[in-house]
């Protein structure tokens, strides 16, 4: 289950639009290299917990190399990692220089698997961490109840 929370948000295009109620899935948590090879022993992987970290700790740093070498990495039904960039536009193409380019991103496409998890998944609204800090302030300095209003969170 995948927990989510909604909050109301202006539209960063025209800050003149009423506020829009938008959806935000919320992590437990983020797990570690040696996290998801505990995981994957506990599956009943054939490897041991060594030989995965060593496996996937090898895939990331393969991974880097091959792409800045060029290469699209596909990763079987998960997915595939390529380089992306943001740059600023010249005004002719012979005035395009490296220069004008000024980020490299590592872009992720989920495989048709994992692009249909909005099929599958079961998700379960909760209050925006906002509004649960609120509650906890209020609950500790003895209040009944908290007002969150003022931080754009009526929409919980």
């Amino acid at each position: 289950m995948i927990d989510y929370a909604v909050t109301l948000m202006a539209n960063p295009m025209n800050e003149n639009d009423p506020k829009k109620a938008y959806a935000f899935l919320q992590s437990r948590a983020t797990l570690s290299i040696d996290e998801i090879a505990d995981h994957m022993v506990a599956h009943g992987c054939q490897y041991d917990r060594g030989d995965i970290i060593a496996i996937l700790v090898k895939l990331v740093n393969c991974s880097k190399e091959l792409m800045l070498d060029g290469y699209r990495i596909q990763l079987g039904d998960l997915g595939n990692l390529y380089l992306t960039c943001r740059s600023i536009g010249a005004s002719t193409l012979a005035n395009f220089t490296r220069d004008n380019i000024r980020e490299i991103r590592v872009n992720f496409t989920a495989s048709k698997q994992f692009g249909d998890l909005v099929q599958n998944v079961s998700l379960h609204r909760v209050p925006t961490r906002k509004a649960v800090a609120a509650a906890l302030a209020a609950q500790t300095e003895g209040k009944t109840s908290a007002d969150w209003s003022a931080d754009g969170l009526s929409g919980d």
